[in-house]
């Protein structure tokens, strides 16, 4: 079925003129990306030519989508700002809290009872608020909205960074926190700064063994894992258009891995054949309808160079199967070469597991060609050298991959199927012996590979692959077997090579599912009561920030000075702590305790300058808040790379911190912090980050005249008398500005209502 189709239809409606306007105002042909954004602004006809990296803007969303860890939060905050409806179509998926053990029946059956009070509790918030609600074995939230509610030329906004795997299907989709979500959903604008526009145009067609996955692992070792940051990227030419839409989500999803506010394609066939599959014909109509608005105006793509601030060129005839990592998304490295960078490197070669699947490659298409392997192994006699996993997207997917009998094929060569879940991907996996540290080597399908993100030992390098490299290196179980050249012998002793692999874009009979998993929310929902134990370890009603108190920040005591990179997985964990999101006091006894602490090389070790003794940061951080001292972190470059979780804000925010100061911030986290009332900083001289020592007392100088534009000061006061002065930077904007004032962007919202 297709969800909101008036809201679809009353969008297209408009679009036409929209763009017409906009194309007026800025002067010259617009990119498709200007076209949906200029087409969702907050004042509706577009006035204003924006300009790009500076602009801040307000925009007026078509729907949000939360999953289940973040939605807590997200929903918390909701129910304090006095609405009775979210103001647009919103769904929650319940995906992030099943842990992966021993397979799908087993797995979900235990997240049911263990997480039977989150998942009530986000059942009846869902029900009173008129919140689509989709259930524990459903799916994973991106694969569940790109089959349901993406549609071409949408805006959306997710409480999570690979909301962006939307774009697949031609929507600009953005990863946010749960704030920006309770803002949307309570009928508010939605902030964003206009961002920069990076083109990629892709020409010939895939081949071989090569995959959609491998033209953003390719483009993640180009621009590095912030080179995307404040922009979106926009891929198009004839290699675009001979991507299938689930691959074009993958490219997407994999976005977020460089920084990107989102990615997006054109519409095109393969976005018409999607829809249709998907049993959204109706949306197919009018898209068709609208077809010139959703790409970009001709003129754009014969000379990008003229449109876009920068432009990459990727030959997909010529593009090879990539392997990046490990500990890293962007360090990229072709097949060809991994047998050398892997010797030179001292990476382990032998590959203890292969997992294929999550949000970014559990498509038909995708599981449809790892099982062309899988089939081939049986057949060649095969014994796959690897544990080898898969974890299905939806229970779409799920339901329609076994009528069809690929789950039978897996089973075979002895594979283990995970539930329609996050799972491995974000830290849900209870890997035996992983308790042991040992160095080893995984590879997956997923998106991300920071260190102990998958199985929390930090000995573990995981790298990421297409499913299709994923499946023939877990046959091979070594990291160096290119698949191209390699042969591998076989159970009698004969040598065989893999054929390339294949599969459907679609199934051939049409997508099939029992029960999908969705339950609409109640038509009034006014009499549906929300409760929440006062006694409960898992949920925690929230009590208002403290407004900022008028006054300089002085004496804060230095919290941590983090060294290298501080993802938001070194800030708030995941894996064991998701059973903690809707609980802000109990989840802060994770903050930073996966940051190394730069004077003593440690990971959450600090010094605690009431004793001068060293304690995990989260204790140390807790005694200062009861003695009424603040703290400030300081960071390197790219702070808070990776999840939208705004844990990450929320946590230093509830103990005392005031101020995180860094090299540069990634986009999300910065705005998360900005909207809990915190005060996010950048070093105007990254120099600067050397002058600060372990025992100093920091002051920051300005806040009484904080206003846009305009640099704060930060003063070292050093243990021995001296001190040292310098400029700080801020992108605070005037209304930024009053969130902090007011304590967080929620006590704003609810001094207004």
């Amino acid at each position: 079925m297709a969800f909101d189709i008036d809201m679809i239809r009353a969008r297209y409606e408009k679009l036409g003129n929209l763009v017409k306007k906009a194309r007026e105002v800025v002067g010259r042909p617009l990119t498709l990306t200007e076209k949906i954004l200029y087409s969702h602004l907050w004042e509706g006809t577009p006035s204003f030519n924006f300009e790009r990296g500076k602009s801040y803007v307000d925009f007026a969303p078509d729907r949000v989508a939360m999953q289940d860890a973040t939605a807590q939060m997200a929903l918390l905050q909701f129910m304090s700002a006095g609405r009775s409806k979210v103001a647009v179509p919103s769904t929650v998926h319940c995906d992030h809290l099943i842990t992966a053990k021993i397979g799908s029946s087993t797995d979900l059956a235990t997240a049911s009872t263990e997480n039977k009070e989150v998942y009530d509790f986000l059942s009846s918030v869902s029900n009173k608020y008129g919140i689509g609600f989709w259930k524990p074995g459903a799916g994973i939230i991106h694969q569940v909205v790109l089959e349901n509610y993406a549609f071409p030329g949408g805006m959306m906004i997710g409480t999570d960074s690979h909301t962006v795997n939307a774009g697949g299907l031609g929507m600009v989709a953005i990863g946010v926190g749960g704030a920006d979500a309770c803002d949307v959903m309570a009928g508010l604008p939605w902030e964003l700064k206009w961002p920069k526009l990076i083109g990629v145009k892709l020409t010939g067609k895939l081949n071989g063994w090569t995959s959609a996955k491998d033209v953003i692992l390719k483009v993640a070792g180009i621009l590095t894992v912030k080179g995307g940051t404040g922009a979106i990227v926009e891929y198009f030419g004839e290699g675009a258009s001979s991507l299938s839409c689930t691959g074009k989500g993958t490219i997407a999803n994999m976005g977020a891995e460089i920084g990107a506010t989102t990615s997006t394609f054109s519409y095109d066939e393969s976005m018409e054949r999607y829809l249709r599959s998907t049993n959204r014909a109706e949306i197919a109509d009018l898209a068709n309808g609208v077809k010139e608005h959703l790409t970009a105006d001709p003129e754009v793509y014969a000379n990008p160079d003229k449109f876009f601030d920068q432009v990459i060129e990727i030959n997909l005839s010529e593009l090879e199967p990539h392997l990046n990592g490990p500990f890293t998304p962007d360090l990229a490295t072709p097949i060809s070469k991994m047998k050398e960078e892997a010797q030179k490197n001292g990476w382990p070669t032998k590959v203890e597991v292969g997992l294929i699947g999550s949000c970014t490659n559990s498509s038909y298409e995708d599981i449809a060609r790892a099982a062309s392997l899988a089939n081939q192994a049986a057949e060649k006699s095969l014994k796959p050298k690897a544990e080898f996993t898969i974890t299905p997207g939806s229970e779409l997917v799920r339901f329609t991959i076994e009528r069809d009998g690929f789950i039978k094929v897996f089973e075979k060569i002895g594979a283990k199927v995970f539930a329609n879940a996050c799972g491995p991907c974000i830290g849900m996996w209870s890997r035996v012996g992983a308790d042991k540290k040992e160095k080893n080597t995984i590879v997956h399908s997923f998106n991300r590979n920071f260190q102990s993100r998958n199985d929390g030992n930090p000995n573990t390098f995981a790298f990421v692959g297409s499913p299709e490299l994923v499946t023939a290196l877990a046959i091979a179980g070594d990291l160096t077997f290119d698949p191209n050249k390699d042969t591998l012998t076989n159970e009698k002793g004969e040598k065989v090579k893999l054929d390339p692999p294949n599969g459907d874009e679609l199934p051939k009979k049409g997508f099939d599912v029992e029960d999908a998993g969705y339950q609409a929310p109640a038509a009034d929902g006014s009499g549906v009561q929300v409760v929440v134990d006062p006694k409960s370890n898992r949920l925690q009603l929230l009590a208002p920030f403290i407004k900022w108190e008028g006054t300089d920040l002085k004496g804060l005591n230095l919290l941590i000075k983090v060294k290298g990179k501080c993802t938001t997985d070194h800030i708030s964990m995941a894996g064991p702590w998701l059973k903690f999101r809707g609980h802000l006091d109990n989840i802060s006894n994770n903050l930073l305790i996966g940051a190394t602490n730069i004077f003593n090389e440690k990971i959450n070790s600090v010094k605690n300058q009431l004793d001068g003794s060293y304690d995990e940061v989260p204790k140390v951080q807790r005694q200062y808040k009861a003695q009424g001292i603040g703290s400030i972190v300081i960071g390197d470059e790219n702070y808070g790379e990776g999840s939208s979780r705004e844990h990450a804000a929320m946590e230093p925010r509830f103990l005392g911190v005031r101020a995180v100061l860094v090299k540069s911030f990634a986009r999300i986290h910065e705005t998360n912090l900005k909207k809990q009332g915190m005060l996010a900083l950048t070093f105007a001289d990254k120099a600067d980050y050397d002058k600060i020592k372990e025992d100093d007392k920091i002051d920051i100088i300005g806040l009484t005249g904080f206003k846009e534009g305009t640099p704060l000061t930060l003063v070292l006061n050093h243990k021995d008398g001296s001190k040292d002065e310098f400029q700080v930077n801020h992108t605070y904007n005037a209304q930024q500005i009053e969130w902090f004032k007011a304590g967080s962007a929620l006590n704003l919202i609810g001094s207004k209502k």
